[in-house]
């Protein structure tokens, strides 16, 4: 069970958090439990600040211990000091004195226990034939230290599973391994066209299934936030409901339909996107709405990096469409398939014949990457100094599409 509320059109205040946590789960769940809550790092718009302090006041006093884990899937490592400024807390000693505030180091092998292994069947029937092969699955084995797991995260359209949140503060959130990459591999097969803004999907349903191995219960707080009013609505109690509820709300104010394609797709990444792994996400929810052959322009001056973490993979790489990489496995089978699928998403839908690679969208990068690295990762150079978005705002009607805070709404067209 999972009670909230949600609308496009309120704000939601900490009051109003705490009102909703303490219907959503009653109060002697967590009596004399240590609880570890999950959250998003930097990456995603939410009040986390205003969202920890809630569940200081409502749990923090019932519960043995109360720590706190950013659950980073694959992205860069926060410092303690990092952790506890994205949480707003400026004194932990006195506010948080029975809590702790960690990262999930996925880099870490030490860091993971085996919890269970997907069969070839399984793996064949939840992900519609598509693949068959046997999988492991791990988790940060921190969590055997806790009575409760608490993911405290908002919901937005995603490439890989359809709509994020949930499950997958676990699935990547404190994975990996093979499970972690053969997953992202499953939305890249599926393409980022089928699955994002979808709530049921294989992907999900692989993640959902690896859930159920995770030995102590895990409730959730599933925020929805619009990045220009505030948090809008907030589901508390079983990770199921709460994320199902959360992504009806999503679907209502994350979706934008166009009723045409654009020539010309500008969006800006915001700062939260420090290096193109996550300022991909401009492509992702814009794809649609890009003409067969017409140009996407990820804008973002203050990115320097493709990735801390697989740049180097990405170098070597370079960025391609799915049938470029599913026609030559054997060749890229050194390289992580999280990485292959974060390719094929960037560069998006394509046709791949007789050696020759024909993209549908002309991916262009206007950000700090130099032009040479560019061209050797295969997409496009705009320098960022010559954009005027004046030239790319209200031009609906020339065939130009400005889209400011680009990566977390998702543009499509209307059904024919």
């Amino acid at each position: 069970m999972a009670v909230g509320k949600g609308s496009p059109d309120i704000v939601l205040f900490e009051n109003d958090v705490i009102s909703i946590i303490e219907d959503g789960i009653p109060s002697h769940v967590f009596e004399n439990k240590n609880i570890l809550v999950l959250t998003p790092d930097a990456t995603r718009t939410c009040p986390l600040p205003m969202m920890v302090q809630a569940v200081r006041k409502t749990l923090g006093y019932r519960c043995a211990r109360l720590d706190f884990m950013v659950a980073l899937g694959t992205h860069p490592p926060m410092s303690e000091i990092d952790i506890l400024a994205l949480y707003g807390i400026t004194d932990h000693r006195r506010d948080f004195p029975r809590s702790g505030f960690s990262n999930h180091e996925w880099s870490n092998p030490e860091e993971f226990q085996r919890i269970d292994t997907l069969s070839a069947l399984e793996v064949g029937e939840l992900s519609e034939g598509l693949l068959s092969e046997e999988v492991p699955v791990y988790i940060n084995r921190r969590i055997f230290d806790y009575d409760i797991l608490l993911v405290l995260g908002p919901v937005f359209p995603h490439e890989v599973v359809g709509f994020s949140g949930g499950a997958k503060y676990l699935f990547p959130g404190i994975s990996g391994g093979e499970f972690l990459h053969f997953f992202h591999w499953l939305g890249a097969v599926i393409t980022c066209k089928k699955i994002i803004g979808i709530k049921d999907t294989p992907v999900r349903r692989m993640i959902n299934r690896a859930m159920e191995k995770i030995p102590a219960p895990v409730l959730c707080l599933a925020m929805v936030v619009n990045h220009q009013s505030g948090l809008c609505g907030l589901y508390a109690g079983d990770l199921q409901e709460a994320w199902s509820q959360a992504a009806d709300l999503s679907m209502r104010i994350h979706i934008v339909t166009q009723k045409k394609s654009f020539n010309t797709v500008l969006g800006a990444a915001p700062p939260m996107y420090e290096e193109i792994w996550t300022a991909g996400k401009v492509m992702y929810k814009l794809e649609q709405v890009v003409a067969e052959q017409g140009t996407l322009i990820i804008y973002a001056p203050h990115v320097r990096e493709i990735s801390l973490s697989w740049g180097r993979d990405i170098e070597r790489t370079g960025y391609h469409v799915r049938d470029y990489f599913l026609s030559q496995m054997d060749r890229f089978k050194d390289v992580p398939r999280g990485v292959l699928a974060h390719l094929t998403h960037v560069r998006g839908t394509g046709i791949y014949q007789g050696g020759v690679e024909k993209p549908d969208v002309n991916v262009v990068l206007a950000t700090s990457i130099s032009k040479e690295t560019c061209r050797r990762i295969n997409l496009g150079y705009m320098d960022p100094h010559d954009v005027r978005i004046e030239d790319y705002r209200n031009k609906e009607d020339q065939g130009i599409l400005f889209v400011d805070h680009a990566g977390e709404v998702l543009h499509r067209l209307e059904p024919v």
